[in-house]
């Protein structure tokens, strides 16, 4: 008997074997503490957000559901922890487009294939930015500022967190969409790329809603559209980016999905999805995620999410190559 023959029969069976069982631990699921890997500190609106509705999927489950923060590398150091870790449901991520859409393209090397390692369970927010000016500015509307803007005879400034995360690309985007010629300005933290636009250093910039809406309230900023395409419900009067402009298809969000690894047995993934869309429809939790300052998302299926993260993917990373970011990180 050659030893080829003796490989093949081994392997036949031990697929044969992993065939049989799956369907078992799918149907006994789960039997131990899910844990869920968030990419950002704890205290940040993401692991605030993340934390609730782990308490609410450890009562669907019936077992413990552990939240574990592992921030880093560019919210890159979660995902490849989760890319190589067991495809059996017990190790979950919360990614958000710069980890998924973004970095990828912008980073040489990234550790996880953003496409191939992971399978997505749920799509349940979009975490929209708010396009706010300094109040000394005359642009009191989108049109106002898009006039002003091709009108001044020297470019304005931009402000961001950082060259390549999403608050510069969505100005990009809006610079490319609209012809704008503004000059970017990038920190190297959240609070001081919004601080600098109140205190008049720098002239406008798309903020997070948690950060920018203290000083909005308080007339340091105005805030002019949301980038996405609905209003946010803790600045009702404030217009969605594609409503003030005319544009219907603009919007420029980052989102939060819950991944598995890519090889975690479908039923696993499936009853997952439908727990959490359960969860997330739930009165309470809309309520609690919008007044964190994010968008409540009626999940699609697992089908619906990969097309969703297919045209993000396309969107960003064409737009990251166009500015000729593509591995400069």
């Amino acid at each position: 008997m050659s030893w080829t023959f003796v490989r093949r029969a081994l392997l036949g069976a031990a697929i044969t074997t992993i065939a049989a069982v799956a369907p078992v631990q799918a149907q006994d699921y789960p039997t131990r503490p899910v844990t869920i890997i968030v990419p950002l500190a704890a205290g940040s609106g993401m692991d605030s957000l993340v934390r609730l509705y782990a308490d609410k999927l450890q009562g669907a489950l019936g077992k413990p559901v552990v939240v574990e923060n592992r921030p880093g590398a560019a919210l890159m150091l979660a995902a490849s922890a989760v890319a190589t870790a067991p495809a059996d449901g017990y190790t979950l991520l919360v990614s958000t487009s710069s980890a998924m859409a973004i970095n990828p393209i912008l980073y040489k090397k990234v550790n996880y294939d953003h496409v191939k390692d992971f399978v997505p369970i749920s799509f349940y927010v979009k975490s929209p930015f708010i396009l706010v000016v300094n109040p000394e500015l005359p642009a009191k509307t989108v049109p106002d500022l898009i006039k002003h803007l091709k009108e001044s005879k020297s470019p304005l400034s931009y402000s961001s967190p950082g060259a390549g995360v999403a608050q510069h690309l969505s100005i990009e985007y809006m610079k490319k969409r609209f012809g704008l010629d503004i000059t970017h300005v990038p920190y190297k933290n959240t609070p001081q790329s919004i601080q600098d636009i109140a205190a008049g250093h720098v002239q406008l910039g798309f903020a997070e809603a948690g950060a920018s809406l203290p000083l909005i309230r308080d007339g340091k900023l105005r805030a002019l559209a949301v980038s996405a395409t609905t209003r946010l419900p803790s600045l009702p009067d404030v217009p969605p980016f594609a409503e003030a402009a005319k544009a219907p298809d603009f919007e420029a969000v980052s989102w939060h999905m819950l991944f598995a690894p890519a090889a975690t047995p479908k039923p696993i993934v499936e009853r997952l999805h439908k727990e959490m869309k359960k969860i997330m429809a739930d009165p309470e939790m809309i309520k609690l995620t919008e007044k964190i300052g994010l968008i409540p998302v009626d999940s699609p299926d697992v089908a619906g999410i990969q097309k969703y993260l297919a045209s993000e993917r396309e969107k960003w990373g064409s737009l990251v190559k166009q500015l000729g970011l593509a591995g400069t990180m």
